[in-house]
């Protein structure tokens, strides 16, 4: 069965994109819960016009977005976490945890979809994170990972 997905929906797919489910998922899930449509030629037309919508109305928001970006001009985030005494983190750094941060000490909320984090942060140090904020707008942020 396919169908148009409403919002992002993680292992299945990002929002406005025409996937495959099994038809128990998407009858008994995906759409009772306003979460997909099913992919008819009507709603495929339907499509279009969201997708058209919501690039408008992220353009708005660039404004927004490169304020953002400014406010975290040379600063350095700090993001605690337990470590051995070897330096090694027991886990790893998360997007939850850096968009967590982000909000303590910055007050920015920067939803973790939006964070893409260097390979595998195992170890105290220091780290840059990529902030995808918006198309245009893509800010590097260095950040530190201190023993916690």
């Amino acid at each position: 069965m396919e169908v148009i997905l409403l919002k992002d929906i993680e292992k299945v797919g990002d929002k406005h994109t025409i996937v495959s489910v099994k038809s128990g998922f998407g009858r008994n899930y995906l759409i009772p819960q306003g979460l997909a449509l099913i992919a008819n030629s009507s709603n495929r037309k339907r499509l279009d016009d969201l997708a058209k919508r919501e690039a408008r109305e992220e353009s708005k928001k660039l404004d927004v977005y490169q304020a953002m970006a400014a406010k975290l001009d040379g600063k350095t985030l700090k993001v605690a976490a337990k470590a051995g005494t070897s330096g090694k983190i027991f886990g790893s750094i998360t997007g939850v945890q850096i968009s967590l941060a982000l909000k303590e000490q910055f007050e920015l909320e920067i939803p973790r979809k939006k964070i893409v984090l260097p390979d595998d942060v195992k170890n105290l140090g220091a780290y840059t994170v990529t902030l995808h904020l918006h198309p245009e707008v893509t800010k590097e942020v260095a950040f530190e990972v201190v023993a916690g």
